[in-house]
């Protein structure tokens, strides 16, 4: 069983900021194999279902970012999964908007809810889908930047942008995360 984790920030206010592009994944990927995000514990919305052959557990942690860890570790030690079962799903302002890249392990690359779930594990060897979202523009602090909604043209290519994410989630889940790496990564740079 995997752990499919899309970090971001409950609340209306928040629901379509940049930040949480990795909820708005978790939300299509559970549309998309029928999923119900319906179960609420571990500080977390959950759902149990399957992936193509791959049973899952896909979250949105309800803590705020900086705190996204605490509800990750919860969940795994509930389910008794190991952090080689974890994927997580976040964005990233130093992509470009719109690409994705698919990482082994790493650090926190300055992502507040990355280092919380390495804090709290104690281990930075999870997979991580990174959704980029573009720097801020000149004289924005970053912060403000992924506080914000997307503007009009990023909207427009959000569908898409989404249906990529599940896409490869699914060849993740279904091929493994090598090969996903190499024909993710590859095709992006």
């Amino acid at each position: 069983m995997k752990i499919l984790v899309g970090l971001g920030t409950p609340g209306i206010q928040y629901e379509w900021t940049r930040h949480n592009v990795g909820f708005r994944v978790v939300d299509r990927l559970a549309e998309t194999y029928h999923l119900t995000l319906s179960h609420r514990r571990f500080s977390s919305l959950y759902g149990i279902g399957w992936v193509d052959s791959e049973k899952v557990i896909v979250a949105k942690p309800m803590t705020f970012m900086n705190r996204s860890g605490e509800a990750v570790q919860k969940v795994l030690h509930f389910f008794d999964l190991g952090i080689e079962d974890l994927v997580v799903i976040h964005d990233d302002l130093d992509l470009p908007f719109g690409t994705l890249r698919v990482k082994r392990r790493g650090g926190d690359g300055g992502h507040q809810g990355v280092r919380s779930i390495i804090e709290s594990t104690g281990e930075n060897t999870f997979p991580r889908l990174k959704i980029g979202i573009g720097r801020p523009p000149r004289g924005m602090e970053a912060a403000k930047h992924v506080l914000n909604p997307f503007d009009a043209v990023e909207r427009s290519q959000l569908d898409k942008l989404l249906s990529e994410s599940v896409e490869t989630l699914t060849l993740l889940l279904r091929e493994g995360l090598t090969k996903v790496m190499n024909q993710y990564n590859k095709k992006m740079e």
